[in-house]
């Protein structure tokens, strides 16, 4: 019996192995995780994809909080109704959803990379906006606290059925999910929902780069924009040394053209960023979309923390002032006065570590370790994972883990490898 159980285990444990790519044949270039989630991949290591127009796609709109539409100013007319993109194959075919990362937009570039790499293998995509951005906080979100996992699941829920009740005709043979970052995140809790509510009975969801943690991969992603940048003094700003070299970039080269290609061929250049000032670039860009998170909350509740309660906003209002204010608040400051406290009052919270169990991975841990239909890809140098993150993914998915060595917070996501994987594991 006790050679039984050994073999038992022993076979268990081999079934069990996450795939780890070889960093000797991944051909991934870009070996710097910092360099990676800022260039993303080199335009000649991607996939050749259609062009948009190629792509029979439209965006859409849905009115879920029409009381909104009274109670806020005139500023925010253009996401007083919840806008996405539907991409639509001829005939009959697979639906896929994409649930863009924290603070991003429907259309945000990862977003429309991915819907034209499934558009191409025959999908119907559907592109939805994070809850954690603006737009969806203001046309499609009940609390306008985003954070809480299974009620951000239950919004981006409503807002799937809302998408699929639009369009009774589209020939649909199978619904597929997918996100990326803190959208992956998401994803795995709209899964969970779905085993209850069978709107969509999805047959596969793959969890692109997602947090862990979360509490976690917000702290590292604050941390960063504490960093020591050399060269910076009092009468210097980080956003000064950072405009200066791009200047004597775009001066060499005679014309502007920001996008991925040009940021890793200026990473190749003498005016290229050190290591501390792309931490610092990444921290910051998930600052802006921490105070756009606390400045609409704030708005949208009246908590006058961001926003005096008694000043009206009217469509002259500037703005500015409020959102200088929402930058000096961090998203642990938003969780702290924001989050938790509603989080406490409706839902009976309790303490710090409470939240982070029910907001995490951790929460789905039996669900994710059970559910076949579930596969997660992740870098190992990826920046908003923390001590024993990797371990737990191992543990609980298995198999249906793919661990990539390089690529840093989603910067592999278009290089041909990945990409083949991701359209294999639908296919």
């Amino acid at each position: 019996m006790r050679l039984a159980g050994l073999v038992g285990v022993l076979v268990c444990s081999v079934v069990a192995q996450a795939k780890d790519i070889d960093p000797a044949t991944y051909g991934y270039p870009l070996v710097n995780p910092f360099e990676a989630t800022i260039t993303s991949t080199p335009p000649d290591l991607r996939p050749k994809l259609l062009l948009d127009e190629d792509i029979d796609q439209q965006d859409y709109s849905i009115t879920l909080r029409p009381e909104r539409e009274f109670t806020l100013p005139d500023n925010f007319w253009s996401v007083k109704t919840l806008r996405y993109r539907l991409a639509r194959q001829d005939g009959n075919a697979p639906l896929i959803f994409i649930i863009a990362g924290t603070g991003a937009r429907y259309s945000s570039s990862t977003s429309e990379y991915l819907k034209k790499l499934y558009y191409q293998a025959g999908f119907h995509v559907v592109q939805l906006s994070s809850p954690t951005s603006y737009d969806f906080m203001v046309s499609a979100s009940r609390l306008a606290t985003p954070g809480f996992s299974t009620e951000d699941a239950d919004d981006l829920y409503r807002v799937m059925q809302a998408v699929k009740a639009q369009h009774p005709d589209l020939p649909i043979s199978k619904f597929y999910l997918t996100g990326y970052s803190l959208g992956a995140l998401n994803a795995a809790f709209v899964s969970h929902l779905d085993e209850t509510r069978r709107a969509f009975n999805f047959e596969r969801v793959l969890l692109l780069n997602p947090p862990v943690n979360l509490y976690t991969s917000i702290s590292n992603l604050d941390r960063l924009v504490e960093t020591t940048v050399k060269g910076i003094n009092d009468h210097t700003t980080f956003y000064e040394v950072v405009l200066g070299k791009l200047t004597r970039y775009f001066q060499q080269r005679g014309y502007v053209d920001i996008n991925d290609a040009m940021l890793y061929d200026f990473q190749r250049s003498r005016q290229h960023l050190t290591n501390d000032e792309m931490a610092m670039l990444i921290g910051t860009s998930f600052r802006f979309s921490s105070a756009d998170i606390a400045f609409t909350s704030d708005l949208l509740n009246r908590r006058g923390l961001i926003t005096p309660p008694g000043q009206p906003i009217t469509e002259g209002t500037s703005l500015t002032p409020f959102f200088e204010r929402a930058l000096q608040c961090d998203f642990d400051c938003y969780m702290t006065n924001q989050l938790i406290p509603m989080w406490r009052q409706r839902f009976k919270g309790s303490s710090l570590n409470q939240l982070i169990q029910q907001t995490s991975l951790y929460a789905l841990e039996d669900y994710l370790r059970s559910s076949d239909k579930i596969a997660a890809m992740h870098n190992a140098d990826d920046v908003i994972l923390g001590p024993g993150d990797l371990g737990f993914l191992r543990r609980t998915f298995g198999e249906r883990l793919t661990v990539y060595p390089y690529g840093g917070h989603c910067g592999n996501l278009n290089y041909t490898v990945n990409s083949e994987a991701m359209v294999e594991f639908f296919k």
